[in-house]
């Protein structure tokens, strides 16, 4: 079987939609996995996904001009920012995942005590680090990998390669206003949900310190600042363990949920 140049061209154009995709999802290209196995899941990934997503393209004919050299670094440049764009809905989703329990965590008295967070690469407490994996274990569970890379294939139907900027729904002509007011009206719904995420255990970390201020004006003799933080942990723990199973609806259509959010932010 012979490869053309213009075929090594087509599928460099989808391996670096995939992989700017992928970087933005922390299970599968995050800090934490080796790039050797990012690259080698790019590549797989692109061999398996572009030849479904785009059979006209896979395979060329032997005899298809190739583009020159300017030409395929605008068309790199062009499925780069395609894939950061529909991959910034990942980042988005996870992030106010990361907010949310950044809120439970300031509140139930957890941000005392920081250590570096890997899948985020940041700091973060011990209470972030049980809701981050907690979530992450929901993403793989609810197989929100197969559907992110359901996703990723149904780009090349909504976007081809080598499509012209226009095309992209952010971007489009006169209506790029109304295009970004859905984009922040779609940010906005987001962090809402990682807010309503956080409400049950801010909640309780509020009413422990009214309580504990009440109690110090009526028992100055108790030594509340040693007796809240412990209380308000405690409390912490045993409200998230009450509500959680309240809450796994609302992160099951946050992480499910991605792939229509990546279809949407290029216009599909």
């Amino acid at each position: 079987m012979t490869v053309s140049f213009a075929q090594f061209q087509m599928f460099l154009l989808a391996f670096t939609r995939i992989m700017a995709i992928l970087i933005q999802v922390p299970m599968l290209g995050g800090r934490l996995i080796p790039n050797e196995v990012k690259i080698g899941l790019g590549l797989l990934l692109t061999l398996i996904l572009a030849p479904v997503a785009m059979p006209r393209l896979f395979p060329l004919p032997p005899d298809t001009p190739a583009m020159s050299i300017i030409l395929f670094g605008i068309a790199i440049a062009r499925e780069l920012a395609v894939g950061l764009v529909a991959g910034f809905a990942a980042t988005l989703t996870f992030g106010v995942l990361q907010m949310a329990s950044e809120f439970m965590s300031t509140g139930s008295g957890f941000a005392a005590g920081r250590t570096f967070n890997p899948t985020f690469e940041g700091s973060g407490s011990s209470f972030d680090q049980l809701f981050v994996l907690m979530t992450s274990l929901f993403f793989l569970a609810i197989n929100g990998h197969h559907l992110v890379l359901l996703a990723v294939q149904r780009t090349f139907a909504a976007l081809p390669l080598n499509s012209d900027f226009s095309q992209l729904g952010f971007v489009s002509g006169g209506d790029a206003l109304k295009d970004a007011e859905r984009v922040l009206s779609l940010t906005m719904q987001l962090i809402t949900a990682g807010a309503l995420l956080a409400l049950p255990v801010m909640g309780t970390a509020l009413l422990t310190d009214l309580t504990l201020g009440l109690l110090a004006r009526v028992a100055p003799q108790v030594q509340v600042f040693f007796l809240g933080m412990p209380l308000k942990v405690g409390l912490s723990l045993l409200v998230l363990a009450v509500v959680l199973a309240v809450m796994t609806p609302a992160i099951r259509d946050l992480l499910g949920t991605i792939g229509p959010r990546m279809l949407f932010l290029i216009g599909a």
